[in-house]
């Protein structure tokens, strides 16, 4: 997978993208993260990217002029460009879920606007943007720290990437439940006890342990994704039933 990130601050951007995972996935191959200067492009003196809003209000707009030519320059050609994903991070897009990560882990190439000030021009996100996506109900002063979580959940899906496939199909979200404690040596430490459960070497307990774990903090932590379960498992239930 190819991914190249346009932004005004690619100091926020570099140290991240070529640490952990990301980097691991670049030395496999397996995934190309280039991170671009929006103000290389800008053809206003000193590499000025925003401007007053049309019609006032408060705070700057980023111009369109940059990015459409940073842009322009990613995507030379009309194949080049539908071979592409243009994603633009923003609090008024739609919500990112696991669901979503999934889906755009199976793009050829993407590419992230990381907007700034008051956003950017309305025209850019007519006229290339494919995908708004929101990270959560707040907003952030730019669109690295969102662009950096859609490509961190991203990468770690893309085959190969991770060490073990079942480290990510058993996440959070990709589970129909949340995640179940888990637990490291030593089995004691500072009075507190790994449970027994765990050291038993016995499979199937094991598994019903970490499901009703699951279960007990989904039911906590995220009731709607709990509902959800019970529906999912009721429907499952009445198929298993209906071919018996």
């Amino acid at each position: 997978m190819k991914i190249d990130v346009l932004t005004i601050f690619p100091e926020m951007l570099e140290p991240v993208v070529q640490s952990s995972i990301s980097r691991i996935a670049q030395e496999k191959e397996l995934v190309d993260i280039s991170v671009h200067n929006i103000r290389r492009f800008s053809d206003a003196k000193h590499g000025k990217t925003d401007d007053y809003p049309f019609g006032g209000g408060a705070g700057m707009v980023m111009t369109p002029q940059p990015l459409w030519d940073a842009l322009s320059v990613i995507f030379p050609d009309d194949v080049s460009r539908k071979r592409a994903r243009i994603v633009f991070p923003t609090p008024d897009g739609q919500h990112f879920k696991q669901k979503t990560a999934e889906l755009l882990a199976k793009e050829e190439h993407l590419v992230f606007i990381c907007g700034h000030y008051k956003g950017i021009d309305q025209r850019i996100r007519d006229y290339w943007i494919d995908q708004e996506i929101s990270i959560g109900e707040y907003v952030l002063t730019s669109g690295e720290i969102a662009a950096l979580v859609i490509i961190d959940a991203v990468v770690r899906l893309i085959p190969g990437v991770l060490g073990n496939s079942e480290s990510a199909e058993g996440d959070s979200y990709s589970y129909p439940l949340l995640d179940c404690p888990w637990y490291t040596r030593p089995d004691t430490f500072h009075s507190l006890s790994v449970p027994e459960v765990l050291l038993s070497g016995h499979h199937k307990h094991i598994l019903q342990w970490r499901i009703e774990k699951r279960r007990e903090k989904t039911k906590i932590n995220n009731p709607r994704l709990y509902q959800r379960y019970l529906q999912q498992t009721a429907l499952e239930d009445l198929i298993i039933k209906g071919e018996k």
